[in-house]
């Protein structure tokens, strides 16, 4: 690299929880700059987990912590060619591309859920994630099946 790193960015929590990965996920959920709208979803969503899930002792955003913390991966697999043939080599993933892949991945998922209306599905893959189940769920742990699969090729590593 020719460049030096841009600076981070840093990213203002949100008014209702004042947490900074609030507004990280709800930059992500965003569509046409439409910030408001977003984050009336993630809270509309919120709502709904809290009465949903009464009957366990932890709020909302833990719930919504955890059910993160469930859908990230811890490795990945990327493609290197090796002397013609293409290998699928398992690599670590760093804190901060982990913690994006995370919320892509809940937000394409719940995006594609059937519901009413989008806090209805986010807060629907929320659930799912948070009891280790759901799309996201399932893209993590074929991820990590891939990379285990792939294993013997770990010393390709770049």
């Amino acid at each position: 690299m020719r460049k030096a790193k841009p600076k981070k960015r840093i990213v203002l929590p949100d008014p209702k929880y004042n947490d900074q990965l609030v507004t990280r996920f709800v930059n992500d959920l965003m569509v046409d700059g439409k910030k408001n709208t977003s984050f009336q979803i993630f809270y509309d969503a919120m709502d709904i987990v809290k009465e949903k899930m009464k009957n366990t002792e932890l709020t909302p955003i833990d719930i919504w912590k955890k059910a993160l913390d469930n859908i990230t991966p811890g490795v990945e697999v990327k493609s290197r060619r090796v002397g013609g043939a293409t290998f699928q080599v398992p690599t670590e993933i760093r804190a901060s591309r982990k913690r994006s892949i995370s919320i892509k991945n809940m937000i394409l998922y719940s995006r594609k859920r059937n519901g009413r209306s989008m806090g209805e599905k986010l807060a629907a893959e929320i659930m799912a994630a948070f009891n280790e189940e759901g799309a996201a769920f399932k893209k993590k742990e074929d991820t990590h099946r891939m990379a285990e699969a792939n294993k013997a090729f770990a010393h390709f590593r770049f």
